[in-house]
């Protein structure tokens, strides 16, 4: 993986892992979010196409899709916490 890739996995993943939290409500900090944004990447990316369903293109599909994982993700998390 070329370094500007892992720049914008790390720029997308916050975004969408801040956005996440704001949208759900509470957060694991900048880190945790960092983490949730890139693993809800994979997890929206992964269910969006499942479902055949391409909401845009471009980094700003990618936090937009980044961003539903990562609302999956803190859902599922805050779940299992209870």
């Amino acid at each position: 993986m070329a370094i500007e890739s892992l720049v914008v996995l790390l720029i997308v993943g916050l975004i969408a892992g801040w956005l996440a939290s704001v949208i759900m409500g509470g957060g694991f900090g900048l880190i945790g979010n960092m983490m949730v944004g890139i693993l809800g990447a994979f997890i929206g990316s992964y269910i969006l196409t499942a479902l055949g369903v391409s909401i845009a293109t471009g980094i700003v599909g990618a936090i937009i899709h980044a961003t539903i994982g990562a609302m999956i993700l803190l859902f599922v998390l805050r779940l299992l916490r209870r």
